[in-house]
């Protein structure tokens, strides 16, 4: 049986462990993000929602998810 390699990244400030290889796009689905009303920065650049299927994780990566609140 292979193990599958895990990762350490920070996501909003929390220490998270995932399985290596997991896209951007896969790992906020699994969170449930609400695409449509948040930004996220990776490594304090803002990505591109487009781009969010062709990027991997890596090792001590830093995703920030800002969300966005209507007001007035």
């Amino acid at each position: 049986m292979k193990k599958i390699k895990k990762i350490k990244i920070k996501i909003n400030g929390k220490l998270s462990t995932i399985s290596h290889n997991t896209s951007l796009f896969n790992y906020l689905i699994k969170l449930e993000v609400p695409m449509k009303k948040v930004a996220i920065e990776l490594n304090e650049q803002i990505v591109d929602k487009n781009e969010l299927k062709k990027i991997k994780l890596k090792k001590n990566d830093k995703i920030e998810i800002v969300h966005f609140i209507g007001g007035g």
